[in-house]
């Protein structure tokens, strides 16, 4: 259909039976096809991003992820951040560790800290979790004497008409503990005043509120505040200060001057809670994984660790993650070759079966997938076992004496057996599949022109079915590669896989950053030999059927 102008001289632009332009409406059906097929599809591409490719994401995260250490301890991290390592840091950096470490231990968060600095170093879990109890006894030195001086010291209010701006006192007062509570404001001139006192009861002020949805007017300042109290009346003069609590913040000032007035530095009050931290090593610990975002768990998932000097390997007794990474690349090849050995011959005969007999087989080798894998891989423990009944056999026939019985469980050879057993099926399956498509006529045309049955065989049949042994080697391999529960109920100690070490970290040691290292390299590993099979064997002949 045309749109003629008006003297039938020219043409115009086709147009649909709508009256737009044929190529708009071809355009947008063609759009709005493809719309639909999106929605169609939309479910399954969700469900494999939540289900595969977020986690996935996350664990490569969580590999690299290094955070906690800075967000925890971000006035040490500064303070060590020109620290050469040899000696023991300043005091500026005992100064910033005990406010961390006190505001840490106030949010529960300290312990989270040692466990993670226990990884890279012994005793750093226990070393933090005493710290988090100890820190009062330094601010208590200075606590107990302000208040036996004035007992307003270890009240609220004088601290909040001390701290807060009048506006904001005058709100606080009027609260009625119900809906939102306004927030802590600084006096304008108290920060100039007190600068570490000020800091540390703004950080108080804003956890009472805000985690604890506490009225600030009914809570007495941390221990650290009175820490923090002294610094400041010892580095300033408070002579000339006439604002709120002028009296009782220049009695402080005089009773810090006085010769009896009692002191703890903070070097000695880390050394009371601890002499390790009199150690440079913890502080070295702390330094090197200050950053945000580190490649220590990469370096142990290879036995290597990081140092001030650069990544290291790490003494031969300590070394265990690339034996079982040898292990399992091992074990899974030999599990999976052993597959081919006994998956084969019964595919063939599946295949050459009439199909009555073929279908009545093929239950029996699907009736392992009927029973729990944790019952098929006990049975086996019994089995297998020096008192089982493969062991009882072989001393009824006098193959093996009694006192000589065979070691078959806790061990690679029974991780081998079971787990070949286990995976059998998922070889046979694709084998069957691709052997029962191979035409019959093949192999009488072959001998028909005078090839013996092993000549047929080598040269018609078997490379027809090489599909079939790809696709089950690549699904047996990629599934033996990841097991863990069979491994650790029959492996022992010399026959696991990397895979229940995995699992150690993640519900054991919770050293998930580890963890998500050895599965990153584990992935890593897994896509390079896939890399590799399709170089080689080439994945498009890979066949099911």
């Amino acid at each position: 259909m045309t749109d003629a102008t008006g003297d039938g001289s020219k043409s115009g632009p086709m147009l649909a039976a709508d009256g737009r332009p044929l190529k708009k409406s071809l355009a947008r059906a063609l759009r709005m096809q493809k719309m639909r097929a999106l929605m169609l599809i939309a479910p399954l591409l969700l469900f494999v991003l939540i289900t595969f490719i977020a986690p996935i994401a996350d664990m490569l995260f969580r590999s690299v992820e290094n955070q906690i250490v800075s967000d925890t301890l971000p006035k040490t991290t500064a303070a060590l951040a020109d620290w050469d390592g040899e000696e023991l840091p300043s005091d500026a950096a005992f100064e910033a560790a005990y406010y961390d470490i006190f505001l840490a231990a106030e949010r529960k968060e300290h312990t989270r800290l040692g466990t993670r600095l226990n990884y890279e170093q012994t005793g750093a879990s226990s070393l933090f979790r005493k710290s988090g109890r100890g820190l009062d006894d330094i601010g208590e030195v200075y606590q107990d004497q302000f208040e036996d001086l004035n007992g307003d010291w270890d009240e609220a209010l004088p601290w909040a008409e001390l701290m807060g701006d009048p506006d904001w006192l005058s709100e606080q007062q009027g609260w009625d503990e119900e809906g939102r509570q306004p927030g802590f404001e600084l006096r304008d001139d108290i920060a100039d005043l007190l600068p570490t006192a000020s800091r540390e009861y703004a950080i108080f002020a804003e956890f009472q509120q805000r985690e604890e949805n506490n009225n600030l007017l009914d809570e007495e300042p941390w221990s650290a505040v009175h820490t923090a109290l002294y610094q400041d009346l010892v580095a300033g003069d408070m002579s000339g200060y006439s604002g709120p609590r002028a009296e009782m913040l220049q009695a402080a000032d005089a009773l810090v001057d006085s010769p009896d007035f009692e002191t703890i530095s903070f070097r000695d009050g880390f050394e009371e809670i601890d002499e390790d931290w009199l150690q440079p090593d913890i502080w070295r610990t702390i330094k090197l994984y200050s950053p945000d975002y580190t490649s220590g768990y990469f370096l142990n998932s290879i036995d290597m660790q990081l140092t001030p000097d650069g990544a290291e390997a790490r003494p031969d007794n300590e070394r265990i993650y690339m034996l079982l990474f040898k292990r399992t690349l091992f074990m899974s090849l030999v599990i999976t070759f052993s597959c081919i050995l006994l998956g084969y011959p019964v595919a063939y005969i599946l295949s050459n079966l009439p199909m009555r007999s073929a279908n009545l087989l093929m239950i029996l080798v699907l009736l392992p997938f009927w029973t729990s894998l944790l019952v098929r891989t006990s049975a086996w423990k019994v089995m297998l076992q020096q008192q089982g009944v493969i062991n009882d056999v072989l001393v009824w026939l006098g193959l093996v004496a009694d006192d000589a019985r065979l070691t078959m469980i806790n061990n690679q050879f029974g991780t081998i057996v079971a787990m070949t057993h286990i995976l059998l099926p998922f070889m046979i399956l694709p084998m069957y599949s691709v052997m029962s498509t191979i035409p019959t006529s093949y192999v009488r045309a072959s001998k028909s022109l005078g090839a013996t049955n092993w000549t047929t065989f080598w040269r018609v049949y078997f490379p027809q079915s090489v599909p079939g042994i790809g696709a089950g080697s690549i699904l047996v391999f990629i599934l033996s590669i990841g097991y863990y529960i069979t491994p650790e109920i029959v492996g022992g100690t010399t026959g696991t896989f990397i895979s229940n070490r995995i699992a150690y970290h993640i519900s054991s040691s919770l050293n998930w950053g580890l963890a998500a290292a050895l599965g990153s390299i584990l992935l890593a590993v897994v896509l390079i030999l896939y890399w590799a099979y399709d170089k080689i064997v080439g994945i498009d002949n890979v066949k099911l059927g």
